[in-house]
């Protein structure tokens, strides 16, 4: 039997601070020798970070990620460290693994697939690797052997499939296996999706080591690494299609490290350990939400945030997903860690939620005169029973102000038959100035309660509720927010929802006498989300989305859904070119600047509709 143990760590890096990036790796690197560990495994880019985007097309990047690996050999004394960097050759980068054994570098294995669906963009940034290529590169002073390489030690023979390698329908694994080796290494940055991680280990480790015959070691990145993208930090362990170790993913710790002794010789000797990481599907949102809100408070090196808390599913759903970041991250961390990670001084350490809650979270229900007493009693109740702040003004007099002037200009008064949509904006709109003024002189992010449903149709004020610096329900629809509301509110304990959640959605821009709610002025919102998911997802013209939806509504009202969809996406991409930074929480989102690219002008669906 040749036995050994293998570890690999998922790191919370940050794109370009090579401080941060180099202290986890380095840390890493030493739990995994006092734990035994013969092979280590970071995750891709793991020196500079994955999200560096354009910085890659630079020289100095590389060239600066080869010296602070150079820093790192040292550490690799009695061990195999295997960590990922960018690579520049003859003006090109490429994606790279670095091999370290026992103080001496072994090679760089170089991405063979580039990622380039969805929120990836990888062609852009770099160039892929041409299998059974290999080079000797010259870096500065080094010379090592580069490309598509096998590597030797501990007795076994391993290689690498780097992240999108692995999805490929022409995987390095497949040549891997021909070469004899016993052990494949995946280090990735995967990005989270709902759901992902269970078909990730399908395809990627139970396949893969079923296809291949051998061991397979998934290394992902962790945390919300650059912004918008999440990262689950899971380490996954197979051998021969069977899954043998998963760790504990969406961990608010700076790295994580899972080790397993296995046997190249056969599954039946391999160490397996128990896999209790929850896969429901609210529960890992509210897991995921936590983490990214957290990462992204602590690396803008924010105060806190500020919340136009309204009353209504979206923002109330905000104010949850804080406190519950708080819970969390305090409960794993401990409360000094915590405090400490975001920034503040240790004398200000709270010892409890609801008074870490009032330290971050701030809250106003900013109230006109079409507002409701049921409104103002949900947003009330709410804040007070997870602790924030709370405070509350009316805008009756900013709005009146800006109504008025224009009635002298146009000389005649603004009626609702007839100037609507300005009379409900301004409103949305009079509430901005003053909430982005609280946020600045607490110098906290405010959040903007946007979701993707809203954002599908253009359901919102610009410069008035979706004023903000971070939009963390932007990458989920409507449904989903509200059932996880009632979920939130019996599953995890926050009764200060019931008000919240026995009302209807509405904006309460209209007078009352107008009883206006969200799905009056739009569509019901699970045929908004069925739409959604046939036109925007499966990218399917009107007249295919109507035959996939037929028998589920009335054909003619079906049609009049489909057509106010299309039209209300088409003439509001100019909104979602200008919605604050959001989370990829789903399979797919609306976000321009990562899923969906749509042009703000073009022919609006005309002859596509006509054909309905």
């Amino acid at each position: 039997m040749t036995r050994l143990t293998l570890a690999g760590a998922t790191l919370n890096q940050i794109p370009l601070d090579w401080n941060n990036n180099l202290t986890n790796i380095r840390e890493a690197i030493r739990e995994a020798r006092r734990q035994g560990a013969s092979i280590l495994c970071l995750p891709e880019l793991c020196i500079t970070g994955y999200g560096c985007e354009d910085a890659f097309l630079s020289d100095w990047v590389s060239a600066k990620a080869w010296e602070k690996l150079k820093t790192l050999v040292p550490e690799c004394d009695q061990i195999v460290a295997c960590i990922g960097l960018p690579v520049r050759i003859l003006g090109r980068t490429y994606n790279g693994v670095c091999v370290i054994k026992d103080k001496e570098i072994l090679g760089i294995t170089l991405k063979q697939n580039l990622a380039n669906e969805g929120v990836h963009y990888e062609p852009r940034w770099f160039f892929a690797w041409t299998p059974e290529k290999v080079i000797d590169l010259t870096i500065g002073h080094d010379i090592v052997q580069a490309g598509d390489l096998v590597y030797e030690s501990n007795g076994i023979r391993f290689g690498f499939e780097i992240c999108e390698d692995a999805w490929s329908k022409n995987r390095p694994g497949y040549r891997l296996k021909k070469r004899g080796v016993d052990l494949i290494m995946n280090p990735s940055a995967s990005h989270f999706a709902l759901g992902k991680s269970t078909s990730r280990e399908k395809e990627v480790v139970i396949d893969g080591s079923s296809s291949f015959d051998c061991l397979y070691l998934f290394v992902n990145h962790l945390g919300n690494e650059a912004g918008r993208m999440i990262y689950d930090g899971d380490i996954v362990f197979g051998q021969q299609g069977e899954l043998l170790a998963v760790n504990t993913r969406l961990s608010f710790r700076p790295w994580n490290l899972l080790t397993l002794t296995v046997d190249t010789a056969g599954k039946e000797y391999s160490e397996r350990k128990p896999m209790t990481d929850s896969r429901e599907r609210n529960e890992e949102f509210a897991r995921a939400a936590s983490l990214a809100l957290f990462d992204y408070l602590r690396k803008s090196r924010a105060q806190g945030f500020v919340l136009s808390l309204s009353g209504g599913a979206d923002s109330s759903a905000c104010a949850v997903l804080v406190a519950e970041m708080v819970r969390r991250a305090s409960g794993e961390l401990g409360w000094p860690a915590f405090w400490r990670q975001l920034g503040h001084k240790p004398e200000q350490c709270p010892t409890n939620l609801k008074d870490a809650v009032a330290l971050l979270l701030t809250c106003a229900y900013q109230s006109t005169r079409n507002s409701t007493a049921d409104t103002l009693e949900a947003a009330q109740l709410l804040a007070q029973s997870i602790g924030a702040v709370f405070h509350q003004w009316s805008v009756d007099e900013e709005t009146s102000s800006y109504t008025s002037k224009l009635e002298k200009v146009l000389g005649r008064t603004l009626t609702w038959e007839a100037d609507d949509i300005a009379l409900q904006n301004i409103q949305a709109r009079s509430r901005a100035p003053i909430i982005w003024m609280l946020a600045n002189l607490k110098r906290s992010l405010l959040l903007t309660t946007s979701n993707r449903s809203e954002g599908d149709v253009g359901y919102a004020t610009m410069d008035g509720d979706t004023s903000g610096s971070l939009a963390p329900l932007a990458g989920i629809d409507k449904p989903f927010i509200l059932q996880w509301l009632s979920w939130a509110e019996t599953q995890l304990g926050y009764t200060g929802l019931k008000t919240v959640n026995r009302l209807t959605p509405t904006a309460e821009l209209r007078p009352a006498d107008r009883a206006q709610s969200d799905e009056k002025d739009l569509m019901p919102y699970p045929v908004l989300v069925a739409i959604e998911r046939q036109a925007i997802f499966q990218r399917r013209p009107p007249a295919e989305v109507f035959d996939r939806l037929k028998g589920q509504y009335d054909p003619d009202q079906l049609k009049g859904w489909i057509r106010t969809f299309f039209r209300l996406w088409s003439t509001n991409q100019w909104k979602r070119e200008r919605l604050a930074p959001s989370f990829h929480f789903d399979d797919f989102n609306v976000d321009p600047r990562s899923w969906c690219r749509f042009p703000i002008l073009s022919g609006g669906f005309r002859e596509e509709l006509d054909s309905l």
